[in-house]
């Protein structure tokens, strides 16, 4: 691969702030897995609470986000095919844009482990309709991937089909936890943390983007990228729902599963009206 165009030459203040923003939009979404996958699930040792559909869209929504944004980023051949339907500029995929996504991929891949290592709650499992929506994903994917490899396809074609996966698993990870909570009248199992850095950083993505625009003198960087404008406002409204469930309509904070755990033998526990269903 290519060393990566970095794009039109623009006010050096702004094209500092947009790095400084992309970098700092990075920690706080990346740091916000840790809450999820490093901590909160390693201090239960219990996975209750937490959406096996979530996890699992999770994984492939990153997944297909960071190949879209690794061949906008570093493949001559997407920039050109880009170049070609945009009037000559360059697209707007930043380097924290492809660490980002490598690394929430790799997390993603870490919290789908846990699900396994760690007990679930009684019923908690992956939906027949989230089992089959992943097959059809993977089975569209191919099939495009084949009209690729025989020149049926562009290439970015491709990369933004599989980024309009990433949209809609960013919406169908989101629901099953909110319905979850609402259905538990609980957020206990998912960090409010996580909520706050998640929000941070989608506030600061779109920012990002409106900049490096800006300073490019092409607003056509925003359509070229739907996936991160897309992104950036989806995670900016499911976290503002997130935020009023927890601080204003579940704000009890405690772990009934866990007192459950502790009063009943394993080899005795039965959902009761204090388990999670998922």
């Amino acid at each position: 691969m290519a060393s990566p165009v970095l794009g039109v030459d623009g006010d050096v203040g702004l094209r500092i702030l947009s790095a400084i923003l992309g970098w700092t939009y990075f920690f706080a979404w990346s740091t916000s897995f840790y809450f999820k996958c490093v901590l909160l699930n390693y201090q239960r040792k219990f996975v209750g609470g937490l959406s096996i559909d979530y996890v699992n869209l999770n994984f492939l929504g990153h997944t297909s986000y960071a190949v879209y944004a690794l061949f906008f980023f570093y493949n001559p051949a997407i920039q050109d095919e880009y170049r070609r339907r945009h009037g000559g500029h360059n697209n707007s995929v930043q380097l924290n844009d492809v660490a980002f996504s490598c690394h929430a991929a790799t997390l993603a891949l870490f919290t789908l482990l846990q699900t396994y290592w760690y007990p679930r709650a009684p019923g908690q499992r992956l939906s027949l309709f989230n089992s089959l929506l992943i097959s059809l994903v993977f089975l569209i994917a191919a099939s495009n991937l084949f009209a690729v490899a025989m020149g049926a396809e562009q290439g970015i074609d491709f990369l933004y089909l599989i980024s309009y996966f990433k949209l809609y698993v960013t919406i169908a990870k989101f629901i099953p936890q909110v319905w979850n909570n609402f259905r538990r009248k609980s957020t206990v199992g998912w960090s409010i943390g996580n909520i706050v850095l998640d929000l941070t950083g989608g506030i600061l993505s779109f920012v990002q983007l409106m900049i490096d625009a800006y300073r490019s003198d092409d607003w056509t960087a925003v359509t070229g990228n739907p996936v991160k404008f897309a992104l950036s406002w989806l995670s900016i409204l499911f976290d503002i729902v997130f935020m009023v469930q927890h601080f204003i309509l579940y704000p009890d904070r405690t772990d009934n599963s866990l007192l459950h755990k502790e009063t009943v033998p394993v080899q005795q526990e039965h959902p009761d009206e204090r388990t999670p269903l998922l």
